[in-house]
């Protein structure tokens, strides 16, 4: 038996297994005998058929399963403990011809590399402290969100109204097609997405019928826009009972009320904040390493973004969607995501005080307990039944840590709500560019 190896690039190498009859012979020979005293066959006692017969009869059969037997064994007692191959190892090809055996597999090896000099990477960070007019704002909200759309009996429509119109699509000589009406469409025209329907409906009164198009010239949708409704939103009245229901109680009145949503929204933005962060400092420190990665590793990450994809269409993908063209697109961010997982891996060393306390794991527990409505005691058993989600939790406590220490090494560069928002828009329209570039091509 042979082994040799050929390196494609630093980290993809594909291994080829050689093996002569010869060297496959003691296995095939045990499992004979071991098939001898379990085949029956008509006139011969039980245990007592010829090897010659069962070689004649099964043969075949049973080398194959000791050829795949012994592929398997090669590959875990010799092939994992010399390369320690990461993601999912792919065979390439396997012949079993004139009594040689050929296997190739193209496996995956971590790569070498040096961490960057962390404290010289910049991470852009979002601070945002919650001001009285957005608790004001968000209050209004509240209000409205439990009010109730009331209907405007008489007058014309007002920019704070919503309207319900049969829109009715026309031809290019205002008459109307066949088969093609919108009944009962609602426009909030106080939304931005109405913006041209409010420019048309404004001063119009119930039973009035008026045409507008939407798009581009020659390219425009053209409807008669049906008035048949007109309503205005009634606000729920702000008073302690509402103050009471709208915060399950932690809030006895108004005022008690207004810190308690603002507390609420400042939770929200801390925690959108170190999210963010958590993004960020992965698109920085990605950035700052120069990694390659396995293919074999790349192509296992695309394969989840798929199932996942599978998942969250019930189990099956949706009708049109083309794998292929979807792995195409989500390649860079597959690349992007196995870096990670390295650079990762290297800061977990990096940081050594970093260690799993007890409090860790309670603490862990009581968040999962709290957002899936059960106590710790039922989620401490259920990992206790389940060793790979017990792992996953540790796993996920490391990483906390890690990005809890990133946040005291890097270098953080605060930007307003404001300002983190514009750079976020100018980058992904960066990225809009690069992508378009890449289809030309």
């Amino acid at each position: 038996m042979d082994i040799s190896v050929q390196e494609l690039t630093k980290v993809d190498k594909e291994i080829k297994i050689s093996a002569s009859r010869e060297d496959l012979a003691p296995n095939f020979e045990k499992a004979y005998k071991k098939y001898q005293g379990q085949i029956q066959m008509p006139g011969f006692r039980p245990g007592k058929t010829p090897l010659g017969l069962i070689k004649k009869r099964f043969g075949k059969e049973i080398e194959l399963d000791e050829i795949n037997s012994y592929v398997q064994e090669v590959y875990e007692k010799q092939i994992v403990p010399e390369y320690e191959p990461i993601g999912e190892t792919e065979m390439t090809d396997m012949k079993w011809e004139d009594d040689q055996l050929e296997v190739v597999f193209k496996v995956g090896v971590k790569p070498e590399f040096e961490l960057a000099e962390i404290e010289k990477v910049k991470v852009d960070k979002m601070v945002h402290d919650v001001t009285d007019e957005e608790v004001k704002e968000e209050i209004e909200r509240s209000l409205e969100r439990q009010g109730n759309w009331e209907e405007v009996k008489t007058g014309v429509i007002k920019e704070d109204h919503r309207v319900t119109v049969d829109a009715v699509t026309i031809d290019e000589e205002g008459n109307p097609i066949e088969g093609e009406t919108d009944e009962d469409q609602k426009l909030d025209l106080r939304q931005e997405g109405a913006k041209e329907f409010k420019e048309t409906l404004l001063g119009k009164k119930v039973g009035d019928k008026v045409k507008m198009g939407l798009g581009e010239e020659s390219e425009d949708d053209r409807f008669e826009l049906h008035v048949k409704k007109i309503e205005k939103m009634a606000k729920a009245e702000l008073n302690d009972e509402f103050a009471k229901q709208q915060s399950n109680g932690e809030a006895k009145n108004v005022d008690e009320f207004s810190g308690y949503i603002k507390s609420k929204m400042q939770e929200y933005y801390d925690q959108s904040s170190n999210d963010m962060f958590r993004q960020d400092a992965i698109d920085a420190l990605t950035d700052a390493h120069d990694i390659e990665v396995p293919d074999v590793l790349k192509k296992q990450v695309l394969n989840s973004y798929v199932e996942y994809a599978k998942q969250q269409s019930g189990g099956e993908l949706p009708a049109g969607f083309n794998a292929e063209e979807y792995k195409e697109k989500m390649d860079e961010q597959a690349a992007r995501e196995a870096k990670w997982a390295f650079i990762s891996q290297k800061l977990q060393e990096k940081f050594e005080d970093i260690e799993i306390k007890p409090e860790d794991i309670d603490e862990y527990i009581g968040i999962e307990a709290a957002r899936y409505g059960a106590t710790t005691e039922q989620l401490k058993s259920y990992y206790a039944q389940n060793p790979s989600l017990l792992e996953n939790m540790r796993t996920s406590i490391r990483e906390n840590k890690v990005f809890d220490k990133l946040a005291e090494v890097v270098k953080i560069n605060e930007l307003s709500k404001e300002d983190y928002r514009k750079k976020r828009e100018e980058k992904n329209k960066k990225a809009e560019k690069v992508e378009e570039k890449a289809k030309k091509k």
